[in-house]
């Protein structure tokens, strides 16, 4: 009795401590969440979730991911939290938004209508725009415009790179990419956005997005990037934030925005303050060639609201900009000021025709003043901010267009900026690129001379796949996707002497790839591939074949890296699932022993795994079973064959989140 009493008690003891640990991480999570630290907030939330699964932690990690425009995790953690009695309604709405950004048209509709079923404040305006989204989208997939874009890699990084303009015989942009330079010459103790009473952010790192600060880069047009890509020279006064700009025809005058320490913080010291961003600009010295003193906006108010996204008219007569000032229709709106006769810029006028209850971003004017370009995230569009084009008839504007796919994309696409001859830049986090956001040029000339067909099954069944998603991707070029139809059809146009790779995903399916080329083709065709996917079943045990290892050892083989290698394909196709990775003995020998053995081995594949494949360590987990799992009758003192005792000494991965 007192034996069963005192392992009664450890166990216990184990589950306070291990709860006490779990309270610990997620207080610290809390603490980082708060201060828009979300890349680490989110880091402490898996490992928390870990520990104990709640719908809190599934809601934060969800929260963190939308914010960080991780769409894949975004999508994936709503649907874990909606799994958690008590969910809130507004779970639906982001996970349909999400399912949105994942081109997952048909499905979004499904849960958008589930939300307005349950919030009667939708009205059937806003229910009509979600679900007109969805259609518009699925129809412009279908039939892309006729244009080419190309992802401009001597621009981008693995980091956010925007805003692309051309200046002289350069272009100039922003971008939060890791800078020694800037971080050497910036002060310590400088504050930005989040101020926890008198606690000062990190000065060289942003914690939302675990990168630099925004900062102004340039480069040569056509440059390769690297040693010709320099900051761009103007005397900011500021240390965190600094971009997008806009520059005067005739390249004279800039024009950006950014973010400064206040002199003094209002209010108490415990409570988090946000800082408001502001536009300064600057006139070039005719002497020097240099950028004068940078000025304010007269129109700045860093107290109350922000104004961002500068753009002067080619005639120099109108200044562009968003704002969410108080008299808005919602979120940023579009403003514009006209210059008097003295060169100062009059009231700010709400752009009452182009602006929506959403957000408004990036306004320019074409060379003949005839269109407006600009982002919402308002419209009919996409999902995320969508580029609009709009005719100019004085200061009113008349229909409004989107430009569709693929110049859209269900991310953010924003910063659109005309260079001439129909082509010109924009910015996107559409999944493909090398970073969070990059820039992509576009021209309108598109040659159409192969044809890619083709249909998406289930692997077991041999059914067609309704409305997967097929992404084609040109290799060292940019993304094509498209949602198949009733009969799981699809189909792409392709380029000459080009390499692809297409993929097709499905929720609750694993993903599967094949690679196309034409290089070689000499004559136009129609070129047919299908695809293949497997259904994911959660807590179900999939062998890992020919895994083996030497007798009382837990070091990778080289045959078994083969095999970890397959898995960590698999971890990257599907960037969404946890497993469990499980190791198991056969029943000879100790049971202590080869629980602790089965431990070890299976330690030594989540390492290979995380090192080798670059994993994040959140999304695996080992368990050792030792011979606690036997498939067959072989337990101890039973008699069996070499091949009866070999089914058992196995590794499996079980998928736990998907």
């Amino acid at each position: 009795m007192k034996k069963i009493f005192t392992i009664v008690v450890l166990i216990a003891l184990i589950m306070l401590v291990k709860e006490g640990r779990a309270q610990a991480i997620l207080k610290e999570a809390d603490e980082q969440y708060n201060l828009f630290n979300y890349k680490k907030a989110a880091e402490l939330y898996s490992q928390a979730y870990w520990q104990k699964e709640t719908l809190y932690t599934a809601e934060r990690l969800a929260t963190c991911y939308r914010l960080m425009h991780d769409y894949k995790n975004t999508e994936s953690w709503y649907v874990t939290a909606m799994g958690f009695p008590g969910s809130k309604s507004a779970n639906i709405l982001y996970y349909a938004e999400a399912l949105k950004n994942n081109s997952k048209y048909s499905e979004a509709k499904e849960q958008f209508e589930s939300y307005a079923a349950l919030d009667k404040e939708v009205t059937r305006f806003q229910l009509s725009i979600w679900l007109s989204s969805c259609d518009s989208s699925m129809r412009w997939m279908r039939h892309p415009t006729a244009i080419v874009l190309k992802n401009e890699r001597a621009l981008n990084s693995p980091q956010s790179d925007w805003g692309a303009v051309k200046y002289q015989n350069s272009v100039v942009f922003t971008s939060d990419r890791f800078n020694k330079k800037a971080e050497k010459a910036a002060m310590d103790d400088k504050p930005f956005l989040k101020i926890d009473g008198d606690k000062l952010p990190d000065r060289k790192i942003y914690g939302w997005t675990g990168n630099d600060y925004l900062r102004l880069y340039q480069s040569p047009v056509g440059g390769s990037g690297g040693d010709s890509l320099k900051l761009f020279s103007i005397a900011a006064p500021t240390d965190y934030h600094v971009g997008a700009a806009a520059f005067s025809k005739d390249g004279n005058e800039i024009y950006f925005t950014l973010t400064r320490a206040p002199q003094k913080s209002e209010g108490p010291k415990s409570v988090i303050k946000t800082i408001n961003l502001e536009i300064y600009w600057a006139k070039k010295n005719p002497a020097t060639g240099g950028w004068q003193k940078p000025v304010p906006f007269k129109y700045n108010n860093v107290d109350k609201y922000s104004v961002g996204d500068p753009f002067v008219s080619p005639d120099g007569k109108t200044l562009y900009f968003v704002s969410d000032m108080p008299g808005g229709k919602g979120g940023t709106d579009i403003y514009y000021c006209q210059r008097d006769e003295q060169g100062d810029w009059g009231t700010p006028v709400n752009l009452r025709d182009l602006n929506t209850a959403g957000n408004e971003r990036t306004p320019i004017v074409d060379e003949g003043n005839n269109h407006i370009y600009f982002s919402s995230d308002g419209g009919v569009g996409m999902g995320g901010l969508d580029i609009y084009k709009a005719e100019r008839n004085g200061l009113t504007f008349g229909r409004i267009l989107n430009l569709a796919y693929p110049i859209n994309s269900p991310q953010d696409d924003f910063a659109f900026t005309l260079t001439g001859g129909g082509s010109g830049y924009f910015s996107s986090n559409r999944l493909g690129g090398l970073g969070s956001d990059d820039i992509y040029s576009f021209s309108d000339k598109q040659f159409v001379n192969y044809r890619l067909e083709g249909i998406t099954y289930d692997k077991i069944t041999r059914l067609p796949l309704v409305n997967s998603i097929v992404t084609l991707t040109k290799t060292g070029g940019t993304e094509l996707k498209v949602q198949t139809d009733s009969l799981g059809m699809f189909q792409f146009n392709l380029e000459e002497e080009s390499d692809y790779t297409l993929m097709a995903e499905k929720t609750n399916f694993r993903s599967d790839n094949q690679a196309i080329s034409t290089v070689g083709l000499t004559t136009s065709q129609t070129i047919k591939k299908n695809l293949y996917l497997e259904k994911t079943t959660l807590n179900k045990a999939i062998r890992i074949e020919n895994i083996y290892y030497d007798f009382n050892k837990s070091n990778i083989r080289r045959d078994a890296a083969i095999e970890l290698n397959k898995l960590i394909k698999i971890l990257n196709e599907n960037p969404t699932i946890w497993i469990v990775l499980g190791s198991h003995t056969d029943s000879r020998g100790n049971d202590a022993y080869n629980l602790a053995l089965s431990q070890r081995r299976a330690n030594a594949a989540v390492k290979y795994i995380i090192e080798k494949g670059g994993i994040d360590k959140n999304r695996i987990s080992a368990r050792g079973y030792g011979e606690t799992r036997l498939l067959n009758r072989c337990a101890n003192g039973v008699k069996c064959s070499e091949a009866e005792h070999q089914l058992n000494r196995r590794t499996e991965f079980t998928i736990v989140k998907q």
